[in-house]
């Protein structure tokens, strides 16, 4: 997962529709519906499902990465063999399920810290810990030293020309608070006025929160930049206030040109025009071996591929592992791009699932209707329904939930982007839990979900199984009724559903009239294919 994300809670009218969708779809977890009950709306497989997909299964697929990293530099990022060895692990298993499976490769720029290390001397002598931003030039090796300007912090600081015109800058390194424009523009104005470094203090309410920017691509890149948390760029700027400040920073990193690649797998049954697709991340950072992030998510969809495979489908459904997630949703970005438009509308609907066990865990389900009416908005026509389900179904195990922002962190971003309907879960990332969070989940306020997060200590010690069972128990509900019917996304529930028990009363009336025959039509208004849902 990349970036800070806004997290917002579910007002009541969420918690009204999750209760319309737990009475509409869900049951309680490995319960088994009542035969004859009706309408096939994919209870029975979502159950079976539920059943079968075990966070021990799981858990196997979890020690398989994590030693993977451990045989090829600690890390699996796109384009290292590490990635690599996930990546055949992945596919060598769905083809030995039966599944259709595509490796699809694409063109990346990869890029590794080397050195991030800062230090000042002045009034009180600090460590500082620099971020380096992505596509930031590297510093000489053994880093550069110089004296230490800094940027009146006002509502845009170092976002004009002008704010550099007293020509004190030059041979500096530059100190800017964020805000009021990008880090590129700010490294563009400070290196023309001849700087020789930038370092951009953060303005978020946690003091210590680190920055981690990209300053948009390599040709914007003028001068070495790193971020460092808010608490040091405000000592930094009250001791250069009571007298000269040097800054000594070591800014380095590994950029070039690799390949790496998705692995897309689909099920041999369903409608190839109403495919349900479910994709997960399978790379981890540089720093680390990315078992949470997104270990969790990615084992979480090969053991219900596997599962899965058993099953016969009306819907076809689509698996994706994506790589270079970590350098910018790049692996979805690049398989979205290629989809020609008929192929945009063969997707029905996209369940994304990044960070499924979290220590400190919240349980977050995607605001597909905006109820909690913050940051980005709704997601595409249909991504309700799927909040819906999601939550409906960890309503009805009793484990409460918020919702979070469709902000453009994680792979549905590019599925958004060209309208189609997306939801997913996340358990938290770098962000602090609350108080009230505490309260309703368990675990420690005021410390992150993840204290790991894109952190070597990432590793299979950093997952909590108990949320991680949870989660893959909705993800395996949510699979099994969109598998079967996706009329609450792109058709009318309600509708199909009259349609359906007609069926079943003009078919049972002609049984009873002396119509054996029609008995086939009886069962097969019960499939779930007998009648179109798009």
């Amino acid at each position: 997962m990349q970036r800070r994300r806004t997290i917002g809670q579910h007002a009541v009218a969420t918690a009204t529709l999750s209760a319309i969708a737990v009475a509409m779809t869900g049951i309680p977890a490995r319960a088994a519906p009542t035969p004859g009950q009706g309408p096939d709306d994919g209870t029975r497989l979502a159950a079976a499902l539920v059943r079968e997909v075990t966070v021990q299964a799981i858990n196997r697929h979890l020690i398989a990465l994590q030693r993977f990293a451990d045989t090829f530099g600690g890390i699996r990022a796109a384009g290292t063999p590490g990635h690599d060895r996930s990546a055949a692990y992945v596919h060598d298993k769905l083809v030995a399920a039966g599944y259709t499976v595509h490796d699809e490769e694409f063109p990346f720029r990869y890029s590794q810290t080397l050195a991030q290390t800062g230090a000042a001397s002045g009034p009180t002598p600090r460590t500082l810990t620099p971020t380096v931003m992505q596509y930031s030039p590297n510093t000489p090796l053994g880093g550069i030293s110089a004296a230490l300007t800094v940027v009146a912090a006002d509502d845009t600081p170092g976002c004009e020309p002008t704010d550099f015109a007293s020509g004190a800058y030059a041979g500096t390194i530059v100190l800017i608070k964020r805000g009021g424009c990008s880090f590129a523009v700010k490294q563009q104005n400070a290196g023309a006025a001849r700087a020789i470094g930038v370092l951009v203090y953060n303005n978020a309410t946690d003091p210590d929160e680190p920055v981690g920017g990209t300053l948009g691509d390599a040709s914007a890149a003028v001068v070495p930049t790193a971020g460092i948390p808010r608490a040091q760029g405000e000592a930094l700027t009250a001791d250069a206030a009571a007298g000269k400040v040097t800054v000594a920073m070591d800014l380095r990193t590994l950029t070039e040109e690799r390949t790496s690649r998705n692995v897309i797998a689909e099920t041999p049954t369903g409608r190839a025009d109403n495919v349900v697709m479910l994709g997960a991340h399978l790379d981890s950072v540089t720093a680390g071996p990315g078992i949470n992030d997104n270990g969790t998510g990615s084992a979480t969809l090969l053991e219900l591929a596997l599962r899965l495979a058993d099953h016969p489908v009306p819907n076809k459904v689509r698996f994706a592992w994506w790589s270079a997630e970590e350098f910018g949703l790049l692996g979805s970005e690049y398989h979205v791009a290629h989809l020609t438009l008929e192929q945009q509308l063969d997707i029905a609907l996209y369940l994304n699932f990044d960070m499924l066990g979290s220590p400190n865990f919240a349980r977050f389900v995607y605001d597909g209707d905006n109820s909690d009416g913050v940051g980005s908005g709704p997601g595409p026509f249909g991504s309700a329904p799927i909040e819906q389900v999601l939550a409906g179904y960890l309503d009805s195990r009793g484990l409460p939930h918020e919702g979070t922002d469709f902000d453009g962190r994680s792979d549905y971003g590019p599925f958004i982007a060209v309208g189609i309907p997306s939801g997913g879960l996340f358990t938290g990332a770098e962000e602090r839990k609350t108080t009230d969070q505490a309260a309703r989940y368990g675990g420690t306020a005021g410390q992150p979900f993840d204290s790991c997060y894109h952190r070597a200590c990432d590793t299979l010690g950093n997952v909590n199984r108990a949320v991680l069972d949870q989660n893959a128990d909705a993800v395996a509900w949510a699979t099994g009724l969109f598998a079967v019917d996706t009329s609450s996304i792109n058709g009318n529930a309600l509708a199909r559903r009259q349609r359906v028990e007609a069926a079943r009363v003009a078919a049972a009336r002609a049984v009873a009239a002396g119509f054996p025959a029609a008995r086939t039509a009886v069962d097969g208004a019960t499939a779930g294919t007998a009648l179109p849902v798009r």
